[in-house]
Parts: structure tokens; sequence; C-alpha cells
């Protein structure tokens, strides 16, 4: 036989109830907050894993510490370069490459590319020729006339002499124990400057 409830039972019911939906809600509040804590680690991995890849096998940064790129590229230039730009093809004559310096393979340089795998390049009086020309190449980049005769020297297969821009003062492929950079010394082909602001732009 059922019996009529007490207010007092009644009241015990409600309180019971109200407390079922107030833990309710804290569960879910808890699970929501736990939940929005793994997306942010989540997302924090992806986007690091992400500049990871990019870093290694896409792009390389690259912060000028000289001026031997000169007026081309200036002390505290930073540049992005491509590390797919040789993927499929080789460098070029004039190309500016960002390399890993032969002599201590830990520290990056860049310099622009002169001579070619089996070339013979020249120095006289400052201007490079190139396997005898009567012609030098261009040095019109060059802040000044560059100076001093060097050479002649003969690039071996998958190397590349290299100079910089600022030729007069430059510690380059003429000065180096290992005179050429090889292929696989090469980082990847300076394309883009991001900073100063003011120089913002293709390279």
């Amino acid at each position: 036989m059922n019996e009529d409830k007490t207010s007092e039972e009644i009241g015990e019911e409600a309180t019971s109830g109200q407390q079922k939906r107030q833990d309710a809600t804290n569960q879910k509040k808890s699970t929501s907050i736990k939940s929005e804590v793994l997306q942010y680690f989540i997302m924090i991995a992806a986007v690091f894993g992400v500049m990871l890849f990019l870093n290694n096998f896409i792009l390389v940064n690259a912060k000028i510490p000289t001026s031997s790129m000169e007026n081309t590229i200036m002390i505290n230039d930073q540049l992005i370069g491509s590390r797919l730009a040789y993927f499929f093809n080789e460098p070029k004559r004039y190309d500016i490459i960002i390399f890993k310096y032969p002599d201590d393979e830990t520290r990056p340089l860049i310099k622009r590319v002169i001579g070619l795998p089996g070339e013979t390049v020249n120095i006289i009086d400052g201007k490079a020729y190139i396997n005898g020309s009567k012609e030098p190449l261009d040095d019109s980049f060059c802040p000044e006339t560059p100076r001093g005769s060097y050479g002649p020297y003969t690039v071996p297969d998958g190397c590349y002499f290299v100079m910089g821009d600022n030729r007069n003062n430059s510690n380059d492929s003429r000065f180096w124990t290992n005179t050429f950079v090889t292929k696989k010394e090469v980082l990847g082909k300076a394309v883009f400057r991001y900073w100063p602001f003011t120089r913002f732009g293709l390279m």
C-alpha cells in the first residue's frame, strides 16, 4: 500500500534531483574543458610539426651576418630560401644560394654562383672569365670595382664556384681550403627577403 509522501520527503527528492543535475552539469563542464585543452595541445603540436616539416624539407631561413653580399643583401637581412628549387634542376650562374660552408659544414653561408661544373674560372684584375673567354662575366651587382687576380680554378663535376657580390670584402671560393661548394652542401636558393620591411620582396 503506497502512502502519500510527506513534504519533507518531497523536499529531499527535489534537493537530490537538483544535486544530480548540478553534478551532471559540472561533469559536462569538466569534460568540455579537458576537450578544449586537448584540442589546444593538438593544434600546437600540429603547427610545430608543420613548421618543422617546412623548415627541414621546403624552406630554409637565413639571417645575414656579414657584408659579403652587399649591396644585394645587407647585414641583418633575413631571407627565405627554397629547398625545392634544385630538386629537379641544377643551380644556374648568378643564382644566390644558401649552402653549408665547405670548410665548416655547421655554418650556413650565402653567395652567388659564378662557376658551373666542368668550367674553368679565371679572375684577372677583378674580372671573372669562363673557359678562356675574352669577355668577362657581368659584375654590375658589385658595389665597387673588384680587385685582384685569382685562379684559374677548374670546377669539378657536381660542384660550384661561388663569390660574394662585395668581392673586395668576401670570404668565398677564392680563399677556402675546400674551394668548391658540392651539390649536397647546397641548402636552397634565396628567393624572398622578409626583413627589413623596407626591402620586403622577391630576391
